[in-house]
């Protein structure tokens, strides 16, 4: 079919975003509560685990590119991208359960297991995630439904991560009576069962609207070359890998910080609750904010407050509970203005590169993207592990000073520069709001002429 812009229903968006909510289930818990998971629960050193956030996770990685050269050339009758949402759902459940499963084997043995169970996770979340991502650039070409829809994905995407830390600690308390490693598992168990759920209704209400030409040549040479002459793409994917490396840093700290600087990991459901949901509201904002200043003026602005209001976290004593949750509301919020934007901005640059090249291929865009997504979270996880072991931080122990001001550096200066320099990236993005409008435009004229498939 060929693109229009379409107002699509509140049906498709809302139940678009429900897949996201699915995948964030995992994804949540992965950047808050993995690294603690594995060092406190299931006995790896901080060193280990950053090693193995490292290493599996630019391994897979890579594989992001290969599935959007899949993704593009998948034809169904269900389109390019949905179907993966229907085949990958229960595959997605089931890892992210044995992620969180500590087997009782040897230490040797249970590193197998760790690094073996997280490689899956890592490839079925691939092979889920870029279609699905996919699917923003395929299902209208309007740039402001663009940005409606990834609000939608972006609202349910951060109330699972309010459920995953708001409530995933009291779960896993309650659950396991004692036994951490048996209320992980019930708890991300539970959390995978309604992903599957969620992931069917996000593939049955969704459509495609959105072909490449069909005179257009298969060659995946030249999309990965027009890749890398379309420059709002590397920018963006720059900008993508400082955005997820300060966000592993930070979220792969928070719990310690509230553990061992504050002396109460309790406060971290309520220090979460309080902050997503001036989040939530920072997204519900995005949408009207950009139709005012344009995407690339408000992710610039997100950034930089960001990094400047997470940075201040280190001036405020630990225990100063009620400063730090209102320091937080604010960050939250300026954080979450950006929320949708490196999602509608992923259609963006495909529309550009076929704007500028008269080809199209969305998904090996997208993949690119979400391959440096996946590239900053595999360093952010190596750097908040490296940088804990630097600092002397040892599990489930009286901490010294030293490394209570490693935690809280970590927490604050570390993840705070790496937002900083997202937003000097930013400064590069060649898309402004007049040329997207005008590019919108001119490849909705050109797609009149495409033979309907």
């Amino acid at each position: 079919m060929s693109g229009t812009s379409v107002s699509l229903s509140f049906k498709e968006k809302f139940g678009y975003g429900l897949g996201d909510m699915a995948a964030n289930f995992v994804f949540q818990a992965m950047m808050a509560l993995q690294l603690n998971f594995y060092t406190d629960t299931f006995g790896l050193t901080p060193a280990q685990a950053g090693t193995m956030f490292l290493v599996v996770g630019l391994g897979a990685a890579v594989f992001n590119p290969v599935m959007g050269v899949i993704a593009d050339r998948t034809h169904t009758r269900w389109g390019r991208f949905r179907p993966w949402l229907l085949w990958t759902a229960v595959p997605f459940g089931v890892i992210g359960i044995l992620t969180f499963t500590t087997p009782d084997l040897s230490p040797a043995a249970k590193i197998v297991y760790a690094w073996v169970t997280y490689l899956l996770l890592r490839l079925v979340y691939t092979v889920n995630n870029v279609p699905y991502a996919s699917l923003t650039g395929v299902m209208t070409d309007d740039p402001n439904e663009r940005t409606s829809i990834s609000s939608y994905r972006q609202i349910f995407a951060n109330g699972a991560g309010f459920i995953v830390t708001s409530l995933a600690i009291p779960m896993v308390l309650w659950l396991g009576h004692g036994n951490n490693a048996r209320g992980y598992q019930l708890t991300m168990g539970l959390f995978s069962v309604i992903s599957v759920g969620l992931f069917l209704i996000a593939f049955s209400v969704t459509r495609e609207r959105i072909e490449p030409d069909p005179k257009q040549e298969s060659s995946v040479l030249q999309d990965l070359s027009d890749l890398l002459r379309n420059g709002p793409w590397i920018t963006l994917f720059l900008v993508t890998t400082f955005y997820f490396i300060a966000l592993m840093i930070r979220g792969s700290v928070m719990l310690p910080y509230f553990k061992y600087c504050a002396g109460n990991q309790i406060i971290f459901s309520w220090f979460n609750g309080f902050g997503l949901t001036a989040l939530l509201i920072g997204v519900a904002c995005s949408t009207t904010l950009t139709k005012r200043t344009g995407k690339r003026a408000l992710f610039f602005s997100s950034m930089l407050l960001t990094g400047i209001l997470n940075i201040a976290l280190l001036f405020f004593p630990a225990t100063a509970t009620t400063s730090i949750v209102v320091l937080e509301v604010l960050r939250q919020f300026a954080f979450g203005c950006s929320g949708p934007l490196l999602w509608a901005m992923m259609g963006d640059v495909a529309d550009f590169g076929e704007w500028k090249t008269g080809r199209r291929a969305t998904a090996t865009v997208t993949s690119g993207i979400v391959f440096a997504l996946w590239v900053g979270l595999a360093l952010g996880g190596a750097i908040a592990g490296w940088l804990l072991s630097f600092f002397g931080y040892v599990p489930n122990a009286t901490q010294t000073e030293h490394a209570l001001l490693g935690i809280r550096l970590i927490a604050s200066v570390f993840s705070g520069a790496a937002f900083l320099a997202a937003a000097v990236c930013l400064i590069f993005y060649g898309i402004s709001m007049k040329l997207n409008l005008a590019i919108s435009h001119d490849l909705s004229e050109r797609r009149k002429g495409y033979t309907s498939l």
